[in-house]
């Protein structure tokens, strides 16, 4: 049966490449066509909105679970320099299951090591595919491999806030593009403009696209580790995890990360929820105080993953995790300044709001005094 597909597959891209005026997006029909013959229930999407704001070409899933990744090159263009490109190097160090293709050849690589190539043919006279011996058969067992592979659970903390790190800047890519692409930012312009009018009046698409990246990585961070364990856990489903304690975070997260989540950012969200999915949380955990029960690990965490995400911009915010007992001892002193210097009787819980002027002159907002 697969070689029978695999060999349609061929006729179908010698007819294409014959012709001479074909791209590497031409192919991808052809493509699609092959997996989902060769491996039904998987889907495999080719999204021309994500591809242009960072996507891989193909996104496989089934039912809806993201699976692996396929990235797709022109024939006769060289495997081995494509490795080597930024875009390349994102993708490694983010995606867990990837496929680099020009078509006729397939590198598959498990957590950004690569695991198994693949030729199914090369370029002969008068343009002819010459199909390789024993090329059908190592194509369908790497494809096997390809999707029933499931990256190794993730149990140490450096670990997860390298690879939450790197699906953040991800994200944070793909806001970019998206406010640069010819549909501009859509959704995602609309919420930006509400945050300048509720929080950061001078707020840049920069610092929107790295606020948006963070709150999504942690919001997800915190409802995994308040969900039921044995629980699959989702990106839907995360809104209603993230603990009551925190509403401003449960809020904000269900606004840029719920059902209206833009499509061309959503595939590298569900991404992260399937790592974190994939995560012994309960080992992870043991690192930040869960034990004793004193410290947040969530907040702890933070520092961890900034420091993989972004170390300039932890240095510049000073994000170091303080010991409970010290910010304990600061937040007492303050408020007691406050009543004892300032003669605010309710000290930290003073409410007494003041007008303030954004520095351009153009927003007028009223803040609290304290």
């Amino acid at each position: 049966m697969s070689e029978v597909v695999l060999r349609n597959y061929l006729r179908k891209i010698e007819k294409v490449y014959q012709a001479g005026n074909a791209t590497e997006h031409t192919y991808r029909s052809t493509v699609q066509d092959l997996l989902e013959t060769l491996f039904p229930g998987i889907s495999a999407t080719n999204e021309p909105k994500r591809i242009k704001c960072g996507a891989p070409d193909f996104i496989i899933t089934r039912k809806q679970t993201p699976l692996g990744y396929i990235e797709t090159k022109d024939i006769g263009i060289v495997l081995d320099q494509v490795e080597r490109t930024d875009q390349m190097k994102r993708y490694l160090g983010s995606l867990a299951n990837l496929i680099l293709t020009d078509y006729l050849e397939f590198r598959w690589y498990v957590s950004g090591q690569h695991r198994m190539t693949a030729r199914l043919a090369k370029v002969g006279a008068n343009n002819k595919l010459v199909p390789e011996n024993g090329g059908a058969e190592k194509l369908t067992d790497l494809l096997q491999g390809f999707f029933v592979t499931q990256a190794p659970t993730v149990s140490n903390p450096k670990e997860l806030a390298t690879r939450m790190a790197a699906l953040a800047q991800l994200i944070r890519s793909a806001i970019h593009l998206a406010f640069e692409s010819e549909e501009g930012g859509g959704s995602l312009h609309a919420q930006m403009e509400g945050f300048r009018q509720v929080l950061l009046p001078d707020l840049t698409y920069e610092q929107f696209a790295d606020m948006y990246a963070q709150t999504i990585c942690y919001g997800l961070f915190a409802a995994r580790c308040n969900a039921k364990p044995g629980t699959t856990f989702t990106r839907e489903r995360a809104a209603y995890q993230i603990p009551k304690t925190n509403p401003f975070l449960r809020k904000m997260f269900d606004h840029i990360a719920g059902i209206d989540l833009d499509e061309r950012i959503a595939w590298v969200v569900d991404d992260l929820a399937e790592l974190l999915n994939r995560s012994d949380m309960g080992t992870i955990l043991q690192d930040f105080g869960k034990r004793t029960g004193q410290e947040d690990p969530v907040v702890h965490f933070y520092e961890t993953f900034l420091s993989e995400y972004d170390p300039k911009m932890r240095e510049a915010r000073g994000v170091y995790y303080t010991p409970e007992p010290v910010v304990s001892y600061i937040v007492r002193s303050i408020d007691f300044l406050l009543k004892k210097e300032f003669d605010l009787s309710d000290g930290l819980a003073d409410a007494t709001k003041i007008k303030t002027i954004s520095s351009d002159g153009k927003y007028s907002l009223e803040a609290h005094k304290v």
